[in-house]
């Protein structure tokens, strides 16, 4: 069965590459803003019987979408879209784990959602008849990882060493991370004219 949203606020889906500014856009324009990385999966969820996905260099592999609940994510859109108002886990990426929930409510729209695995989601709601926007930022990939490094550090998500291998192996990605939102029907965008979809969207 189709899915019918009560609100008629659209749903806007930003992508890219770690630290290309998709939290930012989403925070100026969303009204509300959903960060869809809040969905990952939590360390507990680790276990020998079932292992989450891990790097080549023995860490789990955060940037895999094995480690992200994708099906969660969809129910909370679905959710804020019927009724206007959803829960949705804080999720602490230094511990890897949630800590408390809180509530989000549509506030006139438009609902951006952002996250690292939003090209996972576009093709679940699309079969279930959300009308979607999907753009991709198109940034440079040396300056998104300058900003991805400093951010990162900043807030002390991960250890500086797992922070420098990670943003080695993004950096070396970033044309597949790009593919990737592509394939999935997300529409590449500079960032400027994104701003300027995004502000005509919000008047």
């Amino acid at each position: 069965m189709d899915v019918v949203p009560k609100q008629h606020s659209p749903l806007i889906l930003l992508g890219g590459a770690s630290g290309s500014g998709k939290s930012y856009l989403a925070q100026r324009f969303g009204r509300p803003h959903v960060e869809l990385d809040n969905f990952y999966r939590e360390i507990s969820e680790h276990t020998p019987d079932a292992p989450l996905p891990q790097t080549g260099y023995g860490e789990i592999d955060w940037d895999h979408p094995g480690t992200w609940n994708c099906a969660l994510a969809v129910d909370a859109l679905i959710e804020l879209l019927e009724n206007g108002a959803t829960q949705v886990p804080n999720y602490s990426i230094s511990t890897s784990s949630y800590d408390s929930m809180r509530g989000i409510e549509l506030n006139g729209g438009p609902l951006v959602a952002e996250g690292i695995f939003v090209s996972e989601i576009l093709a679940p709601l699309q079969r279930l008849g959300v009308p979607v926007q999907a753009y991709y930022i198109e940034v440079s990939a040396v300056g998104t990882a300058a900003r991805r490094f400093v951010r990162d550090v900043r807030e002390r998500r991960k250890p500086l060493l797992f922070l420098l291998k990670r943003g080695y192996a993004l950096f070396r990605a970033d044309r597949h991370i790009r593919a990737r939102h592509l394939d999935a029907g997300f529409c590449p965008m500079k960032k400027k004219a994104l701003k300027a979809v995004l502000a005509t969207t919000t008047s």
